[in-house]
Parts: C-alpha cells; structure tokens; sequence
C-alpha cells in the first residue's frame, strides 16, 4: 500500500521499542487548564496501547486523543482492548484536564482488514458491531470513536464502510459522541471513502506520512489534505496528520533528538549510514500554520515517539496555534500603517485598560510604537491590542488591555497583509473602510480589502 502507519507488526514494535529505550523523560500529570485552541482548532494525538506512559502527556496542548487500537470480529464483537487500566487512566487524566477521549477501532494490524471486510458486509454484523462499539464508548466513558479501517477498497467494500459509519453517526452522534476516521493520504484507497462518509463524521484524520519524498514533506503532505478537500470534505473537517517518527527505519523523534539535538530542527538524519527522514520542529510549525488557515487541525502519530523537552512536537503545534510563545516576547518594533497611510494608534496616548485603538495621522509619537510580538500581540505603551471580552462578532471594537495571553491577543500576519485573530477567524478592521482620524479599529470577516491591509514594522 502506498501509505501505511506502523502498527503491531514484530518488525515495527521492535523498532519502536528499541528506538524508545531510554528516550522518554516522564512528568507528571498536567496541571494547566487545557487548551481551548482558537477557531475551534483541534490537535489530536494518538495514545498506543503498547507504548508509552499516559502520565507523561502534555494534556494542556491537546484537544483530542485517540486510544489505539481495539480490534473488530468478524461477527461485529469487539475483541478485548489491551491495557484496560491503560485506557481508564487516559480517560481520568484526560477528562480532567478537559481533553476528550476516543477508542481508535482497526489500525494496521499487519494489513489485515478481513475482520471489517466481513463485518461491514451484513447488515446484521453491522448492527452487532454498532451495539459492541456503544456499551464500549459507554463503559470506559469515551467522547467518542476515531474508525481506522484501514483500507476499505472502492466498490463493494466502499459501499458497505458507508452503510457501516451511516450507522454509527446514528448512533453516537445524536448522544453527543464524536465520530472520526483516520483515512489513507492519497492514491488507490482514497476512493474507498465514500464523499457520503464527510457527512457522517466530525472530521478525518488524514494520515499525511508513509509518503512523500523526502518522508511526509511539506508540499507532498498539503497535496494530499488538498486532495480530500477536492473530493468536497470541507476544511474544518480536514486535520492534517504529522509523523513522529522516521522512515524508512521508524526510529521515534524522541530518539532522533536523543541521537542529536540538532535533528529537532532538521527533517532527515543518516543513522548508521542510512538517511531518516520525519518531521521537525520548523516543518511541523509551518504545517500548523498551513492548517490554521485552511483545515480544521492537526493530528499525530503517535504521542509516545514525542519529546516532553522544549523541543516537543506537541508544544510546537499548540505554540503556533497560540501565536508563537515567548515571554517576554521580542519582535519588530515601529509604527503599523494601514488605509490612507494612516498608523494604528492608542488613543491619547492613555494607558488605561480599555483605551480604544483608532487609527492617526503618523506622528512618531509611543502611542504608535508597536512591538510584533513572537508570541503573536501587538504591544504599545506596556499593554497588548484585545479584542473587547474576548468577542468574535463582526464589529467587535479592539482596545488596549492588559497582556494576558488570550486568543483575544493573537494576531497572525497573512501573505495577503492581513492581521487575523485565529480564535475569531477574523481580521483587523479600520471600520466603515475610513481612513480618518479617530477611526476605531474592529474584528471583521477577512477579505483583504485597503481597510485590512496593514504594513508591520
């Protein structure tokens, strides 16, 4: 097949194993409040049954996490999930820190697929599964089921993995429960994938690796997500998946790393005279900020292969999504200008909370001194440009506030020169399309006319 993902073969859990040995630093349950990504961003991470240590996830930069996998019979039962204690701490750990928590059903499994091949095809098997999969979700007290058959091939088999997902919405979704799949990058099997499916679902997880030369680069991996959306899946239903781990030898990034600090930057690496190529930190960042503009998340496989360090791929994903870290922040620093070669300014130069932000005649003067921020504000005078409560209504007027790290703070620079808030999904906004003194500025829908158009430092 032209895109797999290891699973449980001898030769793949041996080479994790011993990629791993020794690699993984573990910490303690996170405490942070959970990320609440903006845009209703996800960022979904995948939990093996057979690696790693659940206590040593960084839960306050996940949305999402899948634990994998439970197999199907061929009679739709469900055969038993490995490390059910496993399982039940994920949920506990999970739910405490806000993450929702899915049972991945299927995965590689060597490419055998006959279990769904047979259950798929009966509408009686269909049921039982559907039933098995609900007292499942139900007794570990799951968000939901991430379906990774992997692959069903197009006709037949195509037809029925619809009929089979048609019923599971059905039955999970009206209570409340996610359905996902995690669906192949590209090629053959894509068509095994029913369009019918994107309205069954939350989202896909596109399995974006196992392909592409070098392994899962950059232009390959936004083909592949561009591909699903050609087929009709809308954006927000598309989460862009990112390997953590190499090919063609599937050593773990965090051994990578272990191997040589300098790979966290790189994306290739030759171990023992043979060239690894994966995902480092720079591609996953830019990934991420591809994906904020044009898919509905990220996903990885897996968790276990990251590294709990600064150079996590966790954190550099949630750190982009957040607007890029740093504290305090370091940037360009002049005047912003924007319609009519006017400056964004603080109004009189007052420093209190809630002070508007308009635009002004350029004067040179601090109160239209702006910082960029690596972490994605705009600073003047001490303080940070906000959005008004945290709004994300059209017209939504922008002030100066306190600093306080919100998705109310970010503003990410497009190619386009507009300034978009993610958590809003919109942009900066002389109102009324003014360019006179004292025009406030706002949050409206992005469309890159001369009154969203702005020139940074």
């Amino acid at each position: 097949m032209s895109t797999t993902r290891p699973r449980r073969s001898a030769l793949a859990a041996g080479l994790l194993a011993l990629a791993t040995a020794g690699a993984t630093l573990a910490l303690s349950p996170a405490t942070a409040e959970a990320a609440v990504l903006p845009n209703n961003f996800k960022s979904v991470g995948y939990m093996p049954s057979w690696s790693g240590n659940v206590t040593s996830i960084q839960y306050s930069k996940l949305t999402h996490i899948n634990y994998a996998f439970v197999l199907p019979n061929n009679n739709g039962t469900l055969r038993a999930v490995e490390n059910p204690s496993k399982l039940s701490q994920l949920v506990s750990l999970s739910h405490a820190n806000n993450v929702k928590v899915s049972i991945a059903i299927g995965g590689w499994n060597d490419g055998d697929d006959s279990a769904f091949e047979a259950l798929a095809a009966n509408s009686g098997s269909r049921t039982t599964f559907v039933n098995s999969v609900v007292n499942f979700v139900n007794q570990y007290n799951l968000d939901g089921v991430d379906m990774d058959w992997e692959y069903p091939d197009p006709g037949a088999s195509a037809n029925n993995y619809s009929l089979l997902m048609q019923q599971l919405s059905n039955a999970l979704r009206p209570q409340g429960k996610l359905l996902t799949a995690a669906v192949v990058s590209e090629g053959y099997y894509v068509q095994g994938v029913p369009t019918a499916v994107f309205g069954y679902v939350d989202w896909l997880n596109i399995m974006a690796y196992d392909g592409g030369s070098p392994h899962a680069n950059y232009d390959w991996s936004i083909n592949s997500l561009n591909g699903w959306k050609a087929r009709g899946l809308p954006a927000a239903k598309a989460v862009l998946g990112v390997p953590f781990y190499s090919r063609p030898g599937y050593y773990t990034y965090s051994a990578l790393v272990g191997m040589d600090p300098a790979n966290a930057n790189r994306d290739c690496t030759t171990v023992s005279g043979v060239q690894q190529c994966y995902n480092g930190v720079p591609t996953v960042k830019r990934k991420t900020q591809w994906a904020m503009a044009n898919a509905g998340g990220m996903m990885n496989w897996e968790l276990s292969q990251d590294r709990n360090d600064s150079t996590s791929l966790v954190s550099a994903i949630y750190d982009t999504v957040m607007g890029g870290g740093g504290n305090p922040p370091t940037g360009r620093t002049g005047q912003i200008t924007g319609i009519g070669g006017k400056c964004v300014d603080v109004a009189a130069a007052n420093t209190a909370n809630g002070t508007p932000i308009q635009l002004f005649t350029c004067n040179g003067t601090t109160a239209q001194r702006w910082t960029v921020g690596t972490d994605g504000t705009l600073r003047a005078l001490g303080k940070c440009a906000d959005i008004t409560s945290a709004g994300t209504a059209n017209g939504t007027k922008v002030q100066l506030w306190d600093c306080n790290g919100s998705g109310a703070q970010v503003w990410q620079a497009q190619s386009n020169g507009t300034l978009r808030n993610p958590q809003s999904n919109r942009c900066l906004d002389a109102t009324d399309n003014s360019s006179a003194d004292g025009t406030r500025l706002q949050i409206w829908d992005c469309f890159a006319g001369a009154n969203q158009r702005w020139v940074l430092p």
